[in-house]
């Protein structure tokens, strides 16, 4: 048996341009090698080549765009006026636009493969797009003739080192054409209504020579033309990030505090560096404020923190902070906490992913409170895949070392226990800790009381404590002995008691109530 010695060369990679695409391509198509992008009416098709050709020249090479319709180009050109990526100055030139429908009609499948290999060899074109697959389809008058002009264009342009991408529309199954089998990549552009929104799809079929990023992703057609946003945990999955000293080491991890004494206290001096932890509880309960509590200690402390929520402006969210007490004119805070607004109208839930985890890099976030899984929740069709998504991020996070606190409003307001959507089970899997606040009603009177479910790699107080909100923020009951006056219906209206800063029973009071 001979030993191949020697070392094969690597294929040079040819980027699109468009970083979604190259990111789930692991870096772009291949030279030389010939694909498919197919895709109903309306898809993109059309906007995807052209976007990658004004990329291709922007970046250096040479491009041909090739039309076997009936459309001019001046109409589709128009059209492409509106992208971002279009610019008047490399059409003639550089990027060359070619109608090969005259001579595929006229003339047959022979003579455009005459015209192909010419036109790329006097342009010295790097990369060539043919738009119109399906009239060369239907000018196929066997399947053997398909087959031969798809080998033999393969062929040209593989020995120029021209890579080919054929556009071509199509609604049936996808591997039941020859196009499908002889081609280096099959692609994949689809669309369809979930909920009132039209939800675009990418997907790779296949591409010889090279891993890629399996799935369906999500794109949007925007003023930039298209948007690719790979899966956030696609994306994770293919990064190799070393784990911090906090998961490699047996010492204690350091905790993050609060800033609330009795809560700290109950969770023995903070939260476990690095952890995730959910609150729990109906509108008004305290969460956001609870979140916010966590953050300012930190900024305090010179600790970078972010806030991420989908429903409250950076003023809003000051204005409650500074009605709680805490300074905000305060610069070390100032200069240590920042607030993210992002509309729940943002209907592709790659692309917040995206932005958290960007933003938490470029600011080296120590601590984040994402105000709101809901506002993940309304991007995606299915909890499976809002649990893939969370499942990512969570861990990513957790590699980075950050801190984060995940807010999740449930409906009943009054109800004396905790009864999660399945949704939510699902997601509580996933995190350490989880901290609950909720509402009792007794005598015409809402109190708040708070608790922890669980924290799984620490020890704490499993007592239920009454809280209250006030203008120096967050107030934490001593005892549990308010909270078992509460839960037991022996509570009455109360005079203030200076240890514990809440207030005791009266007998008038208990007489008013009988």
């Amino acid at each position: 048996m001979t030993e191949i010695s020697h070392d094969i060369a690597r294929i040079e990679r040819v980027p699109s341009g468009i970083e979604g695409f190259d990111q789930i391509l692991q870096g772009g198509l291949l030279k030389g090698e010939t694909y498919l992008i197919m895709g109903a009416p309306g898809a993109g098709k059309t906007i995807f080549g052209n976007q990658m050709c004004f990329n291709h020249v922007a970046a250096g090479g040479r491009a041909i765009y090739m039309t076997v319709l009936a459309e001019t180009h001046s109409r589709m050109l128009s059209h492409m006026q509106s992208f971002d990526f279009f610019s008047q100055e490399p059409i003639a030139d550089k990027l060359i636009y070619l109608s090969g429908y005259a001579t595929l009609e006229q003339q047959g499948l022979d003579a455009l493969l005459t015209m192909i290999r010419k036109e790329v060899r006097r342009q010295h074109a790097t990369l060539l797009v043919i738009d119109g697959m399906v009239t060369i389809e239907q000018n196929a008058s066997t399947l053997s003739e398909r087959k031969e002009f798809l080998h033999s264009l393969s062929v040209i342009t593989e020995a120029i080192g021209c890579t080919t991408v054929l556009l071509m529309q199509y609604e049936k199954d996808m591997y039941d054409q020859p196009e499908h089998t002889m081609v280096d990549g099959l692609f994949r552009l689809s669309s369809h209504f979930n909920d009132s929104r039209w939800m675009r799809e990418f997907q790779v079929y296949k591409f010889r020579g090279s891993s890629f990023m399996e799935g369906r992703h999500l794109y949007a057609i925007s003023g930039k033309g298209i948007e690719l946003h790979p899966r956030i945990d696609a994306l994770l999955k293919s990064q190799q990030v070393p784990l911090p000293p906090s998961l490699t080491s047996l010492a204690p991890p350091e905790r993050l505090g609060f800033g609330v004494t009795r809560l700290d206290e109950m969770v023995r001096g903070g939260i476990p560096l690095g952890n995730s932890t959910i609150v729990l509880g109906a509108p008004g309960t305290g969460k956001t404020l609870l979140g916010l509590h966590f953050l300012y200690e930190g900024a305090k402390q010179g600790e970078q923190c972010l806030h991420f929520g989908f429903y409250e402006s950076t003023s809003q969210l000051k204005q409650r902070m500074v009605k709680m007490g805490l300074d905000m004119e305060d610069p070390v805070v100032n200069q240590h906490l920042e607030f993210m607004t992002q509309p729940p109208t943002e209907d592709i839930i790659d692309v917040l992913g995206k932005q958290i985890l960007e933003t938490v890099r470029r600011k080296k976030v120590r601590r984040l409170f994402i105000d709101g899984i809901a506002g993940f929740q309304n991007t995606v069709a299915s909890t499976d895949r809002l649990v893939l998504f969370l499942t990512s991020l969570f861990t990513s996070l957790r590699n980075m070392d950050i801190t984060t606190i995940w807010s999740i409003e449930l409906a009943d307001l009054l109800s004396p226990t905790l009864v999660m959507p399945e949704s939510i089970s699902k997601i509580a899997i996933l995190v350490e800790n989880i901290l609950f606040l909720r509402y009792v009603e007794l005598y015409s009177q809402l109190y708040r009381l708070i608790s922890i479910i669980k924290m799984r790699q620490s020890g704490y107080d499993p007592s239920i404590r009454e809280f209250r909100i006030t203008d120096q923020g967050l107030n934490i009951a001593a005892t549990f002995d308010s909270a078992e006056a509460i839960l037991t219906g022996a509570a009455r209206p109360r005079e203030t008691d200076s240890e514990s800063g809440f207030t005791k029973d009266t007998s008038s009071s208990r007489e008013k109530h009988q």
